[in-house]
């Protein structure tokens, strides 16, 4: 009797364990996602391309949606670094360089996001690369 309760107390105890490391290294994940969204946004209120490009996955593309009659626009991650690097800081009211970062869900090395600014919503797709959260995808939907 001593026996199986001592094996059910080792299960219980490493069952807890395992699920707690689970828990942590999604919320390290998810404070991760967060950082690079964040990183992306600041970028581009700065005009900071360096800061832009280590944030975005090699095959990122953005689609842009304005509604009504104009067309669905579509950005490189290439051309978002050039744009920044030749525009600089965005040039929007300190009031409208603000942000809310919603980290939706993590599925191992897959993840998505919503950031909301006063003028756009970008939901994310992420991807885990070499440890590090990158942007794959954004579809913007502009105000």
């Amino acid at each position: 009797m001593n026996r199986l309760a001592l094996g059910l107390s080792v299960l219980l105890f490493f069952g807890f364990s395992t699920n707690a490391q689970d828990k942590e290294t999604h919320g390290d994940d998810a404070w991760a996602v967060r950082s690079t969204v964040t990183n992306y946004i600041e970028a581009y209120y700065t005009g900071d391309a360096a800061r832009m490009a280590q944030t975005l996955h090699s095959h990122y593309l953005k689609h842009m949606i304005h509604g009504g009659d104009i067309p669905i626009r579509e950005k490189t991650g290439a051309q978002m670094v050039a744009e920044i690097r030749k525009n600089g800081p965005a040039d929007l009211p300190a009031d409208h360089k603000n942000e809310l970062v919603t980290v939706l869900d993590i599925v191992g090395d897959i993840a998505s996001a919503k950031l909301v600014t006063p003028g756009w919503t970008d939901y994310m797709t992420l991807s885990k690369v070499d440890g590090n959260w990158k942007i794959l995808s954004v579809v913007q939907r502009i105000a």
